[in-house]
This record gives C-alpha cells, structure tokens and sequence, in this order.
C-alpha cells in the first residue's frame, strides 16, 4: 500500500481543514509536519478553525510562526462580550486577526484560499475568495450563539462549518489531503452525519483520534492538542492509506 509520504511525493497537492470548535491548534500541528517534510500545497481551503490555519499559511506565515502567536493568546485577547445574536462581538477576534496576518486582501496571498461561511439569509455555503482577508476569516469561524454574524457585502455569514464542515466545497477536482477532526461542532446534534468524512476522487484523509479538547476556558489543552497532532502527522506520514484515509491515535 502506498503511504502518506508517498502519495504526497507523487505530484502536486491542495489542502483542505475542517471545522472543529478551537480546533486551530490542532490543524496547526498537523500542517507543521507536513511542511517539515517539504512538501507545499498549491491552494489551501477551510472552514472555521481550518480556515484560519489555512488563510494565515496563504498569507505567508509558516505554522511555526503561527503555532507562536496561538500559544500566546490568552481569552481576554478575544473576549468582547456584547449584546446581539451571538455572546461576543468580535471585534477584538478582528484585530487580533489583522495584527497576526502579513497581509489584507485574499488577491496578496502567496497561494490561493478558498474560505467557507454560511450565508444566514440564503441558509447555504458561500465560499470566500476575494476581498478583506480578516473578515472572511473571522465570518468563517462565527460559532452561532458565541459570535455575532459577521456582515460582507450587506450580507450576514456565520460559521462555515454550519454545512461544510469539510470545509472543501471551494476545493477544485484533484489532489487534495483532507485534516479531518474528529470531534463534534457546538451546535451537532446526536444522530447527524456532521462527523462522518466526505468522499471524494484523489482526496486522502488523515483522521487524528484522541486529541485534547480545547475551548475559551481550556485554551491549555490546545496547546496540548497542537503538541499531539504535529507528533501524530508525523507517524501518519508513514503510515498507508487504506480507504482513502490515514487513522492514527494522538
């Protein structure tokens, strides 16, 4: 069977990360053992937590660089509770995120980004591909009852993951390694397929199982989180892929 490695090795490659409450520190893990290997994607896609790690990467920061910043965040850095649909206001995620990314716009990105949200008067996924990078990031990770929905273009977004939680419907047909989190999003109800992993030609999915539960009163086993999933991704670059998926244990 061919292994992560290999397949990686066998030509170019986009990538897509998932939703996944606080999951950035875990994407970020997992994308920093990629990286280490050499291997670059030629577009990256996300929703939600995943679209974070993906948009700071195409903005030009290695995950080393953002793994810093992250470790650093503490709740008050993010924590603007307001009145409105949602607890926070999310202008302080705001500038947190215009403080963090080397540049403005999606056309500046050094690859192309593709970013999920969820259009709350439509009740469909639009995806992001042009315009205010901050903003796009920070609509695609508005949890509903956590942020207020997030206005572009005289139109209101909230999360992402709300029904791409693959975050892959940006995604052009080819090569594409897929960061699934196996973890359900806030507002998953028992009895939906919101975990179960999207099929696709020419995808693999690398599932990570075990990983920390992080949230804003445990941002500590984040950290713990980014820590296992680098160190699990580097056992999965090993590993065959069976099925189209590559399954390891933090």
């Amino acid at each position: 069977m061919t292994t992560l490695h290999e397949w990686l090795e066998q030509g170019p490659f986009a990538v897509a990360m998932s939703s996944g409450f606080f999951a950035f520190y875990a994407h970020t893990g997992a994308a920093m053992a990629v990286l280490e290997r050499g291997f670059r994607p030629t577009l990256v896609a996300g929703s939600s937590a995943g679209a974070m790690v993906a948009g700071a990467y195409a903005a030009g920061m290695e995950p080393a660089s953002h793994a810093k910043l992250l470790l650093d965040i503490k709740r008050a850095d993010f924590w603007d509770p307001s009145f409105g649909l949602g607890v926070l206001a999310g202008r302080k995620f705001d500038a947190l995120l215009r403080q963090m990314l080397p540049v403005t716009t999606f056309e500046e990105c050094r690859i192309p980004l593709r970013i999920s949200v969820f259009d709350i008067l439509a009740r469909k996924t639009r995806v992001l591909d042009s315009g205010d990078l901050a903003k796009a990031i920070r609509a695609s990770c508005a949890v509903p009852g956590m942020f207020h929905p997030v206005w572009i273009d005289r139109r209101p977004y909230w999360d992402g993951g709300i029904l791409d939680r693959p975050g892959i419907a940006g995604v052009p047909p080819g090569r594409l390694l897929y960061h699934h989190i196996s973890a359900p999003a806030p507002w998953s109800r028992e009895g939906t397929n919101a975990l179960s992993i999207p099929r696709r030609a020419d995808m693999v999915t690398v599932v990570i199982e075990g990983l920390p539960r992080s949230n804003p009163w445990k941002l500590d086993a984040g950290h713990r989180a980014m820590d296992a999933a680098r160190r699990a991704a580097e056992v999965a670059m090993n590993r065959p892929i069976e099925g189209g998926i590559v399954r390891v244990s933090a």
